[in-house]
């Protein structure tokens, strides 16, 4: 697993869409054990006012409806630690690793995704916490919303 993978590049990819749309910067791509890009989405939570649409959610709708067969196996690339939420719904769908650009500046529920025998790989981007600390610098409001911490400014 490494930053040249195409679900890390579309995750990244992703990210930086959100950010261009004023959203939290944030990107996912589901893979099969293929290979074959399933899904891909980002944080879309400011941009529609939606209380659920992390990146890893979108990336699953943006999947679709798929059999339980089509996630053995399957990789979640993320820009970012997945929160408790994006934690469950991985876990729910049996996805076999979680690989993440960075925890440095959120650390979401990579214990769990391991107690539950998720791999989880960290590959310590330097862009996607770049990304996250501008953004938590300029827009602590959205971001803290984003992770369930009302009335945190920065």
């Amino acid at each position: 697993m490494s930053e040249h993978d195409a679900g890390f590049k579309a995750a990244l990819e992703e990210a930086k869409k959100g950010a261009s749309e004023g959203g939290v910067p944030i990107g996912a791509c589901l893979v099969d054990k293929h290979g074959k890009i399933l899904g891909r989405g980002h944080n879309m939570r400011v941009q529609n006012s939606s209380a659920t649409l992390h990146a890893e959610i979108s990336a699953l709708e943006t999947a679709g409806r798929l059999p339980a067969s089509a996630y053995e196996g399957a990789t979640m690339y993320t820009t970012l630690s997945p929160c408790d939420m994006c934690t469950g719904a991985c876990i729910l769908y049996k996805v076999s690793r979680v690989v993440m650009g960075e925890n440095n500046t959120f650390v979401g529920g990579d214990a769990y995704l391991k107690q539950r025998g998720v791999e989880v790989v960290n590959l310590k981007n330097a862009e996607c916490e770049k990304l996250m600390r501008d953004f938590i610098e300029q827009h602590p409001e959205d971001w803290y919303e984003d992770i369930g911490e009302p009335g945190k400014k920065h």
